[in-house]
């Protein structure tokens, strides 16, 4: 029974976000524009939190995240384009959302193995290198359209969708990080050596969370092209692994529930600051310069949400039963 009131304790943000903005659109309130935004920030929620697995959770200073997420936007779009809408009974949406999520894993593997060798800088480097490998090769692929990218992608996202993937991401995420698999991820985090020294595989826990991440990361790419219909390979530039990593520093490293707000939050900024388009770049950089003095381990730190208020609930509603 305590694990019930758990599992639907921490279900109770999912149903409450997705029933709020199920109904601010019924009602009019959410437009075209503002919903735009919303899966704007599902897509940055699904890149940040699978980066963190990475970076934050294992410790490995990656650079190619939108490499990743390029390579599941495109092959979900050509899917998508050249399959049609339904392939069977099968939408070809979630045929494309699953080829380049596993394309981008099988991606991620194959550079993995060899890069993950290395450490700081070096690692930056050598999957900054791939993703821009991946990108010149779109610009240059005659079935990618080249330099004019592709065009007139189906788009089925809706709301339903969009909440579907952020929430499964979060869910899949969430559960390896306290797996045996996510616990090595983090001994490797904390440090190699030591993690080496009590049996862990680190090159093994290192390729598996890349892997993992990558696949995600070609999740949010495909939910990308499915719902702006229009994809360019300089969307997928060194400054988009930039912002991903700017949503992961600002939300705390080692932080999944930072990630999420870290992404809401440079959202609703940036549509703020949409009317001030001459200054816009100078106060968003300004507002991240001030977060960052003020909060140098990012908004949450490496503690979750759990960790500062369900956490306690439970404690409490645990320590009340013991005392009856």
């Amino acid at each position: 029974m305590e694990s019930f009131k758990r599992i639907g304790l921490r279900a109770l943000p999912f149903v409450a976000v997705y029933v709020v903005v199920l109904a601010l659109m019924n009602l009019g309130v959410i437009n075209d524009y503002i919903f735009a935004i919303i899966v704007t920030i599902c897509v940055n929620i699904i890149l940040a939190t699978s980066l963190n697995l990475v970076t934050g959770f294992t410790g490995q200073f990656s650079l190619g995240h939108a490499g990743f997420m390029a390579v599941g936007a495109y092959t979900c779009a050509l899917i998508c384009i050249h399959l049609g809408p339904v392939v069977g009974q099968v939408p070809a949406f979630l045929i494309g959302m699953l080829a380049g999520a596993t394309a981008a894993a099988l991606i991620g593997a194959l550079v993995g193995l060899p890069t993950l060798r290395l450490r700081g800088d070096y690692l930056a480097i050598a999957t900054l290198g791939m993703a821009e490998i991946i990108r010149v090769a779109l610009l240059n692929l005659p079935i990618t359209n080249g330099a004019a990218g592709l065009s007139g992608i189906p788009q089925v996202v809706d709301w339903n969708w969009a909440f579907l993937f952020t929430a499964v991401t979060l869910i899949v995420l969430w559960n390896y990080i306290r797996s045996s698999q996510g616990r090595r991820a983090i001994a490797v985090r904390e440090d190699e050596i030591a993690a080496e020294a009590i049996g862990v595989n680190t090159t093994a826990a290192k390729v598996q969370a890349f892997t993992i991440g990558a696949f995600f990361a070609g999740i949010g790419g495909g939910l990308y092209a499915s719902y702006f219909f229009l994809l360019k390979p300089d969307q997928f530039g060194f400054l988009k692994s930039i912002d991903i990593l700017v949503i992961v520093v600002l939300g705390g490293l080692g932080s999944m529930s930072g990630s999420v707000i870290a992404a809401i939050l440079l959202a609703i900024v940036s549509m703020l600051l949409a009317q001030f388009s001459d200054v816009r770049m100078i106060i968003y950089s300004l507002v991240l310069v001030l977060i960052m003095i003020f909060r140098p381990g990012g908004l949450m730190g490496s503690k979750e949400v759990s960790d500062t208020i369900l956490g306690r609930v439970f404690k409490r509603n645990k320590t009340a039963e013991v005392a009856s």
